[in-house]
């Protein structure tokens, strides 16, 4: 259940507030995709923590690339 709410509030980010912030991220795929995959493959507690680092790795100074979960 708890799970369910999470991957609703993840698809909800994608679709309404990240097409709106012009923003494009250094990795592939992109962080709430990722995140969104983690928590799918791992979670809520293990795959919402994977998200979190991922968040953290993805700045300007970060050489990006292909980071799958």
């Amino acid at each position: 259940m708890l799970k369910t709410i999470v991957l609703k509030i993840i698809r909800f980010y994608q679709v309404f507030i990240s097409p709106n912030l012009n923003r494009r991220c250094r990795f592939y795929p992109s962080c709430s995709s990722y995140a969104f995959s983690a928590v799918e493959k791992y979670g809520v507690v293990n795959g919402g923590l994977k998200g979190l680092k991922r968040l953290f790795r993805c700045h300007p100074l970060s050489p990006g690339g292909v980071d799958l979960p």
